[in-house]
């Protein structure tokens, strides 16, 4: 194995972990935006009303990206594991 081969390895890992959650993240992000642009305009500082929306969310992105991150996690760890018999030559 070639260092070029552990550095496209890891470089597609990593690949793989930003595209797998950023829907989640963004979705994340976004609402924790929003609810912290209503506690400013309320003046409600309540910690744990930003909890639940953004765990709600995450699972609610999870659940329409799933089939997607599914389909991307196999394909990466199919590469892998094909590309394993050519590591060696």
């Amino acid at each position: 194995m070639t260092p070029e081969d552990v550095v496209h390895i890891g470089r597609k890992a990593v690949e793989t972990v930003l595209l797998g959650s950023g829907p989640m993240l963004i979705a994340a992000m976004v609402v924790g935006l929003i609810i912290s642009i209503f506690q400013a305009a309320t003046q409600i500082n309540e910690q744990t009303m930003t909890f639940i929306p953004k765990i709600v969310v995450v699972f609610v992105t999870l659940l329409i990206f799933g089939p997607w991150l599914m389909n991307l996690l196999i394909t990466f760890s199919t590469g892998i594991i094909s590309s394993i018999a050519t590591i060696g030559r």
